[in-house]
């Protein structure tokens, strides 16, 4: 393998990375903002008041967001499958 190679291979996989934590990563961004807002209106400063909504809306993004997370991470899978000759030899 070239350094060339071995390079595109690590900027592939974090892209992916990446795109697939997106989604939800930004609904839990959106939530805890939602959160910290109704937090500081009402002056309630419970800690713990944020984590339920966010495991909820962390496991509905999942739900929604699964089938193309795991279709994008298959995608990439097969790619360096249908590759592993060329980094081999």
């Amino acid at each position: 393998m070239t350094p060339e190679s071995i390079m595109g291979l690590a900027q592939n996989s974090i892209y992916v990375t990446i795109l697939i934590l997106a989604p939800i990563l930004g609904i839990a961004l959106v939530v805890g903002l939602i959160i910290s807002i109704f937090q500081t209106v009402t002056q309630i400063q419970e800690q713990t008041l944020s984590f339920a909504p966010k495991i909820i809306a962390v496991f509905v993004g999942m739900l929604v967001f699964g089938p193309w997370m795991l279709s994008h991470m298959l995608d990439f899978t097969k790619n360096i499958f249908s590759n592993l000759t060329s980094f081999i030899g």
